[in-house]
């Protein structure tokens, strides 16, 4: 049973403060994290209400389990931090942590997770994380139990352990203490009110407290937290199983304590618990726990265990580690942990609401609770974290994200915990739950459908709704030949794509163009004119690669990532003066975008303007009709084509669509998605956002730099500025690679052996025939011609530095 602490000196008798700057409500491993780290950087009046005990809900039953594996490398890192912040914590707080450093390994017993660890063993290479490959004959060395006949290799990882969750938490809180700041428990928030200054009132059976900002660190009550300000928090407990076994008489007489594992075929994870074993797996049919909401007099309380859940699971283990066969079971737990939609955390300002933070849905909490604590803290005090962490921002979701759906992608995400999700694969669950009026024409016409920000769109064409399938791989799929057509489409006749998921964002009033002007890095146009500019945050840093669109002097509208919207909403809102007004219109307009030689004729068919190159030129735009219909028209394309993007309001999406093919029937036209697209835009050498473009980077970096107009005050200027005077440590560049299996992301990029940069993103450019990359690398290398080495799947690839885009290098085509 794991070991409940309790404070020896509590706060509780303590009187509460009439005011605090920040007040975080959940007294878990998470808020007390966020606690320590704002005292020791500096915030002293800060203040944490926890309505129990500390490590009440989920922290004090976790497994305690601790590795820096992750998909995200940004969240591998604070996983690393978090680990290394352990030590710090004990020896301020004089709390154990009961951290046993015993390494652990990552086992593959098919070639499938074999290839997964090459990945991960890629990505360690340039983090400089301490991971290399063992034999299985190692592994059973290393841990005696395991039976070594079932796997082709294991990825060992030094930094991997195990602690006690309990004093963890307790150290947390007690070395938020000891630099200042306050904690009390049994001292439940039953109302949260915002008043007209932006503060909070706290209320509490002990007392209100006035607060700059509040915290949502519910934790199993994240949702109810929430509930209190009319926030939907899109987060699921579930239950979760873990055993602790009866003493093992070679645990017993072992010296060194053993190493923790993974074993992802088998669902399984270990490690030694006093002189057993602990033994937890993620069920391939997932419980949610109280969909309803958790009720606020649940505490450390345990579920009833259900082995028929895990007897599959069981059966692996035994089967790959004896001994357990031969073990009795000491205690079955069964105990509910919060889980977000795509398992990653969910922490940040929340969109729409004024000092309003969470940190909620942080399943791996001993993992990354010293990571998140760091982040949110640099994000309060700094404004922005030191490094992009959008794979934990809760703006990545919007208010489609409803709670039934949380719960259902939460299940499906909990079952996947252990499950392979490859580079090309889409989920089945929480689909369709945003559709545009074109969803069922195209699934007709055998549209492989793809899903971000909750939005469906086309990934690929095939022959039909039956044929519109394929094999998850790491490897080329059979995509490839379909997505060619597309791609020969639109570089021979003219193609056609959805754009729907493009964000919107509309800009209005008599103070649009100067504020615009300080919140873009770049030019902003005159009316009837586009521009393409970085937004910056203060240190420098991307925020947003946008299209802005001048429809009149004081009417603009910014086109950008989809997935980034409601993050660039609550941007904008930071700034945004009286008498602007700013409106997310992503899903008020949809459209399509037409490309390829035969785009000008299609266009001149359907309108009734004059769309010569002289009279309608590249970066012009426009409000008229299309297909009969009102539209936005804009000169511009992403495919490096003659392209001209038509966006309407979603009632005339199909009037619009018809209108086009009908026009298009003798010019080529085709439907292509958006695997044909970034297939193209590799062959012009342009950035993604997302990929390329992210705040882990800067504009002299990513080369966005040429969009800078530096003769006026923007957001982030000195920062560039100095950024462009020091000269950067690396460089954004594109790679044309030798190799039959393309990369996705992540991939290390090394010289002689040494890891010098990364791949971003990559696959195959169809046009060219090439197999090509974008990646950062170090300036020294990135010069064009410069020969380097890509790791994809444990092999080395030759790879060169690219200079000219090799497709239409001076953008005539496009231009014409």
């Amino acid at each position: 049973m794991p070991e409940i602490l309790k404070e020896d000196t509590p706060q509780t008798g303590k009187q509460l403060p009439s005011h605090a700057k920040v007040v975080i409500i959940g007294g878990g491993v998470v808020g007390c994290s966020i606690l320590f780290h704002l005292a020791k950087f500096g915030w002293k009046d800060v203040v944490l209400l926890e309505r129990d005990e500390l490590t009440s809900g989920s922290s004090w039953h976790a497994a305690g389990q601790i590795h820096t594996i992750s998909s995200d490398p940004n969240i591998s890192r604070l996983q690393g931090y978090t680990i290394d912040l352990y030590k710090e914590i004990e020896e301020t707080s004089g709390q154990s942590v009961g951290l046993h450093m015993t390494g652990g390994f990552y086992l593959a017993s098919n070639k499938t997770w074999y290839d997964y660890l090459k990945r991960e063993r890629s990505k360690a290479r340039y983090m400089g994380l301490h991971q290399e490959f063992i034999s299985p004959k190692e592994v059973a060395e290393r841990h005696p139990l395991i039976d070594p006949k079932h796997y082709l290799a294991a990825l060992w990882d030094d930094q991997d352990g195990d602690l006690d969750p309990s004093g963890a938490t307790y150290a947390f809180a007690k070395s938020a203490r000891v630099h200042g700041a306050q904690y009390f428990t049994h001292t439940p928030v039953t109302a949260t009110t915002q008043k007209s200054d932006g503060s909070w009132d706290v209320t509490t059976p002990k007392g209100n407290i006035n607060a700059e900002i509040i915290v949502n660190c519910g934790g199993l009550w994240a949702r109810e937290v929430g509930h209190m300000q009319g926030l939907n928090i899109p987060v699921q407990p579930m239950e979760h199983h873990y055993l602790l076994t009866e003493d093992i008489p070679e645990i017993a007489a072992a010296k060194d304590r053993l190493p923790c594992g993974i074993d992802y075929e088998a669902n399984i994870y270990f490690r030694q618990e006093r002189k057993g074993l602990l033994l937890g797996t993620y069920e391939q049919r997932g419980t949610p726990w109280k969909v309803g909401g958790t009720p606020w007099d649940f505490g450390h309380e345990l579920l009833q265990p259900n082995l028929d859940q895990i007897a599959d699971r069981l059966e692996f283990a035994f089967e790959r580690i004896p001994a357990l066969a031969e073990t009795g079971i000491r205690q079955a737990i069964n105990g509910p942990f919060t889980f977000g939609p795509d398992g990653n955390p969910m922490i940040g300002p929340v969109p729409g609401m004024t000092n309003y933070w969470c940190a909620v849905g942080v399943m791996a909490g001993f993992c990354q609770g010293g990571g998140v604590g760091l982040t949110m803290a640099e994000w309060m005090m700094d404004g922005e974290p030191s490094i992009d962490v959008w794979a934990m921002d809760v703006a990545r979701f919007g208010n489609w994200a409803s709670p039934d759906w949380g719960t259902v992608k939460s299940t499906e995400n909990y079952e996947r915990r252990f499950v392979m999700t490859f580079p090309n694969e889409t989920l089945p669950k929480g689909r369709k739950q945003q559709t545009t009026a074109l969803y069922d024409r195209l699934v007709a016409k055998g549209a492989r459908m793809g899903q971000a920000f909750g939005l469906e769109h086309v990934l690929w064409f095939a022959d039909g709704p039956e044929d519109a399938w394929e094999d998850p791989t790491f490897e080329r799929n059979r995509s490839h030949d379909y997505v060619a057509g597309e791609v020969g489409a639109v570089r021979h006749a003219v193609g056609g794509i959805e754009l729907a998921n493009f964000a919107k964002h509309e800009i209005r009033g008599p103070g649009a163009r100067d504020w615009l002007d300080r919140t873009m890095a770049g030019y902003i146009p005159k009316p009837g004119r586009i521009t393409l500019t970085p937004m910056l945050t203060d240190k420098g840093r991307l925020y947003g690669d946008l299209t802005v669109a001048c429809l009149a002097e004081d009417h603009f509208m910014l086109f950008g990532s989809g997935t980034m919207q409601e993050a660039h909403s609550r941007f904008f809102a930071r700034t945004l003066p009286e008498g602007v007004r700013h409106e997310n219109q992503t899903g008020d307009w949809h459209g399509i975008g037409i490309a390829g030689p035969n785009a000008r004729e299609l266009l001149a068919r359907i309108t009734r303007d004059d769309v010569s190159a002289e009279a309608f030129k590249f970066r012009d735009c426009r409000q008229t009709y299309v297909g009969g219909v009102p539209v936005i028209l804009n000169r511009i394309s992403f495919s490096g084509e003659l392209g001209y993007e038509i966006y309407c309001r979603p009632q005339y999406l199909i009037r619009l669509s018809e209108a086009i093919e009908e026009a298009g029937s003798d010019l080529g036209y085709r439907w292509y998605g958006n695997r044909a697209l970034m297939s193209m835009r590799l062959e012009k050498g342009w950035g993604a956002w997302g990929l390329e473009f992210r705040p882990d980077f800067n504009a002299v970096e990513s080369g966005m730099d040429v969009f800078i107009n530096w003769k006026k005050e923007f957001v982030g200027k000195a920062a560039t500025e100095a950024a462009k005077a020091a000269g950067v440590a690396r460089k954004l560049v594109t790679l044309t690679i030798d190799t039959e299996i393309d990369v996705t992301l992540d991939e290390a990029v090394l010289k002689d052996g040494a890891a010098v940069g990364y791949i971003t993103s990559g696959g195959y450019a169809h046009h060219v025939g090439r197999s090509m990359a974008m990646a950062y690398v170090a300036t020294e290398h990135a010069a064009p011609g410069t020969t380097l080495e890509v790791e994809i799947l444990g092999e080395m690839h030759r790879a060169e530095v690219q200079g000219a885009p090799l497709y239409d290098p001076d953008g005539a085509k496009m231009r014409g």
